[in-house]
């Protein structure tokens, strides 16, 4: 049996099982959001009030756990929502905590996919489970029950009264059974895609969440550029600035010399040639640091080439870049590929590297791909943390996975404004 089949069964085993657990969780929906239900009906008569803040986190927990599923399940983000109002303030009252969750846009959206989950979503995870039950019925149970039932046994549209109707109901149950298991993935992205506008997060609460992420990446950004200034000034004042005025020390002597001891003055001017060559290596690797001019003269792409020529693993680098990027997204996406890079060649233990840049539909994307043995972890200091604050700036976004045995995967994007060409961080230029 090949081992893409073999994979494409074990998926699909897994999505099967997957579709019985969200059938099961929709009844704990519809069990939950009828007691939400009865907790805004009996509100009017003051008993609600008690009952309606832990029914509501009730439910909250279960659109939760929808929403990690769906991420787990089919690599579905969708938005969380933020936590219902009044649940951390002991002084509040009951009245209190329960104005407090009537007036939550993101409660009413969960109450509306509680209704929502069990019916519809419910009943499409039930299909593939249906479709391989009634399957192994006529696989399983026909061939040996069919001499023991009257001329009236039927199975779906087979009457089954003789050998040969008997292996028809086989085949069609064998059909319904390998029809229910590889129809359970697409099952399971559909009703993802079914849940998905209840799920996410209300709009007011997207926009609050946008605006303190700016807030933190401006913050950030200022203290990278201040940080930035001080490395140059430091690397300034000990590498180029001592170089000159040691070379105009020189110079000065090889002045005062110059008629009384030439061979002295002549020396010295070798040294101020060689001061004046270390000045400007200095000048060169601080430049190169800021902005490498490879990045400035060729762009992005020949750029990346020039740093897989300096790796000592073997990297393959492919480009899909119509155009040049503006000069702050480039370098952005060079110094992250550099990082990217180096980390492969420090941890993966691998042997290749793939590089694949892109620009399609306003989106600069990078993927690094090692042979490596994977397990990175970007909480145990493997150096991407720098790399999302640098992405951080542009917003765009960095995704790392490397399960254990390998490949490691680093996908970096930077989307672009769709504004206006002007403010656009990202819009190609001829």
């Amino acid at each position: 049996m090949p081992a893409d089949f073999r994979t494409a069964v074990r998926h699909a085993v897994v999505a099967v099982g997957r579709c019985q657990l969200a059938s099961l969780h929709a009844l704990a929906v519809s069990a939950v959001g009828s007691l939400v239900v009865l907790a805004l009906l009996l509100v009017p008569v003051g008993v609600g009030f008690r009952l309606l803040p832990p029914a509501a986190r009730a439910l909250r927990a279960l659109s939760d756990r929808a929403r990690s599923r769906a991420d787990r399940w089919t690599g579905v983000r969708i938005a969380p929502a933020p936590p219902l109002p009044g649940g951390a303030d002991r002084a509040l009252t009951a009245r209190e905590r329960s104005g407090a969750v009537i007036a939550d846009e993101g409660f009413w959206r969960d109450v509306a996919w509680a209704w929502v989950e069990p019916p519809a979503g419910g009943l499409l995870v039930a299909v593939p489970l249906a479709l391989i039950e009634y399957g192994a019925f006529g696989a399983l149970v026909q061939p040996f029950v069919w001499r023991l039932v009257d001329d009236g046994n039927w199975y779906a549209f087979i009457p089954v009264h003789t050998t040969a109707t008997m292996v028809a109901a086989l085949v069609l149950g064998l059909a319904l059974m390998a029809a229910g298991l590889f129809a359970a993935p697409a099952i399971l992205r559909l009703h993802t895609r079914l849940n998905r506008p209840l799920l996410s997060a209300p709009r007011s609460a997207r926009l609050a969440r946008r605006v303190e992420r700016l807030a933190d990446t401006r913050a950030r950004a200022l203290d990278a550029q201040a940080a930035e200034l001080r490395r140059i000034e430091r690397d300034l004042h000990d590498g180029a600035q001592a170089r000159l005025v040691t070379l105009g020390m020189s110079l000065d002597r090889a002045t005062r010399a110059l008629e009384t001891d030439p061979a002295a003055a002549r020396a010295l001017l070798l040294d101020v040639r060689r001061a004046s060559e270390g000045a400007l290596q200095d000048l060169r690797d601080l430049v190169h640091g800021i902005y490498p001019p490879v990045l400035a003269d060729r762009g992005l792409g020949d750029a990346v080439r020039s740093l897989a020529l300096d790796s000592f693993l073997d990297v393959h680098v492919e480009t899909r870049l119509p155009h040049r990027l503006p000069a702050p997204v480039e370098s952005a996406a060079y110094f992250a590929v550099s990082e990217a890079l180096t980390n492969a060649a420090k941890h993966s233990g691998g042997r290749e590297i793939a590089v694949a840049l892109s620009h399609e539909d306003g989106l600069l994307r990078a993927t690094v791909t090692d042979d490596g043995h994977g397990g990175a972890d970007p909480a145990k200091g493997t150096g991407l943390a720098g790399v999302r604050q640098r992405l951080d700036t542009f917003d765009g976004t960095l995704a790392l996975h490397s399960p254990p045995g390998g490949p490691t995967t680093v996908t970096l994007e930077i989307p672009c404004a769709l504004s206006s060409p002007k403010t656009s961080s990202c819009s190609g230029t001829g």
